[in-house]
């Protein structure tokens, strides 16, 4: 029977002793604002991608000090039961400069004090990458990220990584889930053990820092030393976040410290973003300060982090505009570098090379077109990284991974995905096609000219409730039996439904990858060869829909795409009948 809104509240109230939180659900008692009362109080904010995401607030379903120490108690339990000697190896712990970062590091940090486990500290924000880094290098039992990473200044988040370093995938996640409901009174509330607890190892970052930029130098330079083009002018920004000390320290170590310029009105942490609408690089807009700063140093490339400093960006000036690589287009760029620099006298079949089901087929092409190895994995880098693992074990040389929300994977410095290891990489790129009269954009180009033109249509829809997202893909499931043929003109020639469990393709209709109930995604290959994924977001209201085309021209090539975008929208999710809204 479910419990009654006043038993929600008087729990919460019991429990809650950050003062902040207690007036906020306080003062939506004594105002009698159930309403509010229930969307804070009723479910519990879930612990999914890789971990908690949410908005600051006080309740039982968002961010706060609470949810912060029932999450790290509910993780300490479960590590103590299923890990071998966890409390001498230890958590990495590590923050963003958000708001209230701080603060709900130390909570974790006193729940794994509490209960007998060493913390590896950072004393100092730093970006997502030197978590996991940090985990394998020290040997640590987990780590923990505060950050929300691209999302809005209202939001944070705790990101969890397992001893290999990699995002949690099932079955920790769920276990982990299990134990936080099982361990929901907190244990202390009292940082100040981090200060004094002889099991706080401070100096960590010191300890990790020197090595992840080693590490980062010979992902980028692997063979050999390479000195960078003098010519090689960029401009780069942190977007309000913790990119730049990483970044400056990257390309003091590339030997370009002096051909970068910083936005600087960008450069420092600010976790209010006050020039950026969203402070993702991906979103519109997001990028004309740095095209300001460009032109103003007569530089013709930009590169933006978002604000911890996973996802990277770019950008080429190509004649009077400046072009803005998709995701897509610096995952292939990336991927062929890496492929052409690899040792000829290496077997090629044992290289291997990962993208996920929503990005683009591009690598794929080139995989099978050069003969090395080609894995598919679900969305996000809990999955890159951990099939990278897998991929590794069975004496594979992975050497790269991306996905199209600009995140690439340099497994020679972490197995999660890192905008300093990836600029690394695509500077030392850019200087070594500079010696041969090709610009970033020039080499993409030559590359559709020798796999065919790749597009996208990529956009989203942002939901009113998940409720809503559910319905819309029950209705869309029903417009054919077993599945839809058709797309306006196209049709349908494989169906991979990775929510019930249904392929096409394969003989006993049994997906290719694994199978997730709590979570929408259909997968459309087309009989031009096209193909879209359709998906509901993991950790925003959004309905993502990711769709490419493959043409002899770019122009042949983006009007495929359009085209599939519009009859989406048409046929399937009908936008204004259910309360949907275009980005």
């Amino acid at each position: 029977m479910a419990k009654d809104i006043k038993d929600l509240t008087k729990e919460w109230l019991e429990l809650d002793q950050d003062k902040t939180t207690r007036d906020e659900i306080y003062q939506l008692l004594h105002h009698g604002n159930t309403t509010e009362l229930e969307l804070r109080l009723r479910n519990r904010i879930a612990f999914g991608t890789a971990g908690l995401r949410g908005p600051m607030q006080a309740g039982f379903a968002c961010m706060n000090s609470l949810t912060v120490i029932q999450a790290s108690q509910g993780l300490a339990a479960y590590l103590l039961k299923t890990e071998e000697n966890v409390k001498k190896r230890g958590v990495v712990i590590g923050r963003d400069a958000r708001h209230n970062s701080e603060k709900f590091a130390k909570l974790t940090a006193a729940a794994f004090v509490a209960k007998g486990i060493k913390v590896w500290w950072y004393e100092t924000p730093s970006h997502t990458p030197l978590v996991p880094f940090g985990v394998r290098e020290l040997g640590a039992a987990a780590g923990v990220m505060v950050t929300a990473s691209h999302n809005p200044a209202k939001d944070n988040g705790y990101k969890v990584y397992w001893s290999n370093g990699c995002q949690i995938i099932p079955p920790h996640d769920t276990g982990i889930a299990q134990a936080i409901l099982e361990n929901l009174k907190p244990v202390t509330w009292d940082t100040s053990i981090i200060d004094e607890a002889c099991l706080m190892v401070e100096g960590s970052l010191d300890l990790v820092r020197d090595k992840y930029h080693k590490a980062v130098l010979c992902a980028s330079q692997p063979e050999h030393t390479i000195s960078l083009s003098p010519d090689l002018k960029f401009v780069y920004t942190p977007m309000h976040g913790v990119g730049l000390p990483a970044m400056k320290r990257c390309v003091e170590t590339l030997g370009v410290a002096s051909q970068m310029t910083v936005v600087e009105a960008q450069a420092q942490p600010d976790p209010d973003f006050p020039t950026v609408k969203f402070p993702n690089p991906e979103e519109k807009g997001a990028l004309d300060l740095a095209i300001q700063t460009a032109d103003a140093a007569s530089s013709n490339l930009i590169l933006a982090s978002d604000p911890d400093a996973d996802r990277l960006a770019a950008a080429e000036k190509v004649g009077d505009r400046w072009h803005i690589f998709t995701g897509n287009q610096l995952g292939l760029l990336l991927g062929a570098y890496i492929f052409e620099r690899y040792p000829s006298s290496r077997p090629r079949e044992k290289l291997a090379m990962l993208a996920s089901t929503v990005s683009s087929r591009s690598l794929a092409a080139l995989a099978k077109k050069e003969g090395f190895h080609f894995t598919e994995t679900l969305t996000g880098f809990k999955w890159l990284g951990n099939v990278a693992r897998d991929l590794e074990k069975q004496d594979y040389k992975v050497a790269y991974a991306f996905e199209e929300a600009l995140g690439y994977m340099i497994p020679q410095t972490v197995h999660d995905k890192d905008s300093i290891s990836a600029a690394a990489v695509f500077l030392t790129a850019a200087s070594q096609w500079s010696e041969k009269g090709l610009t970033p954009y020039a080499k993409l180009q030559q590359l559709y000219e020798y796999l065919g033109y790749f597009e996208d249509a990529n956009t989203y829809l942002v939901s009113p409730s998940p409720v809503v997202t559910t319905a819309v893909f029950t209705a869309i499931r029903a417009l054919g039996s077993p599945h839809p043929t058709t797309i306006g003109p196209r049709r349908i020639v494989r169906w991979r439904d990775l929510t019930l469990g249904y392929d096409s393709k394969s003989s006993d209709h049994t997906p290719d990858l694994p199978v997730d109930p709590t979570a929408q995604m259909i997968t459309c290959e087309l009989n031009d060869g096209a193909v879209f994924t359709v998906r509901g977001s993991g950790t925003e209201p959004k309905i993502k829909l990711y769709i490419e085309c493959q043409g002899k021209t770019s122009e042949e090539a983006k009007k495929g795409a359009n085209g599939i975008l519009e009859d989406l929208l048409r046929e399937w999710f009908k936008p204004e009948e259910n309360g949907l809204r275009l980005a």
